[in-house]
């Protein structure tokens, strides 16, 4: 079983894992042998900027119904072609499925290489600086 985990951290961090990603992907090939793909956005607005409803209902009806062209693919989320079309762009760039060739007809197959995806999403209420401001309490 292959698992996307996905979460949100902060843009430091971000930038550091790439950085890391980067340089570990010109020394050598990244390891793959625990099924484990991890995608990290910046901020929580990044997530429900990226991951919409119609782009996550795209990314199961993908992963159940294995459709061999982006236009079967619109047709089970009954949805425009071309809208279909941007999500899988999207989702590609950001690593939530692949093109492979679809067949005889020239066609690109979008496939989903994953079994699960789990969301991980820690939401602070207080920022950094407000939890470091708040007065202790006399006992």
């Amino acid at each position: 079983m292959t698992t996307l985990h996905i979460t949100v951290g902060d843009r430091a961090q971000l930038r550091e894992d790439t950085l890391q990603v980067v340089q570990d992907a010109e020394t050598a090939a990244p390891e793959t042998t625990d099924g484990r793909a991890v995608l990290q956005f910046g901020t929580y607005d990044d997530l429900v900027d990226s991951l919409t409803p119609l782009r996550l209902e795209l990314v199961q009806a993908i992963a159940q119904g294995d459709p061999q062209s982006m236009r079967e693919a619109a047709r089970l989320v009954d949805r425009d072609v071309s809208d279909v079309h941007a999500d899988l762009k999207q989702l590609e760039v950001l690593g939530i499925l692949e093109f492979e060739d679809g067949g005889p007809g020239g066609a690109i197959q979008p496939v989903v290489p994953f079994d699960t995806i789990e969301m991980h999403i820690d939401y602070p209420l207080l920022d950094d600086s407000d939890a470091d401001s708040t007065p202790a309490s006399a006992d």
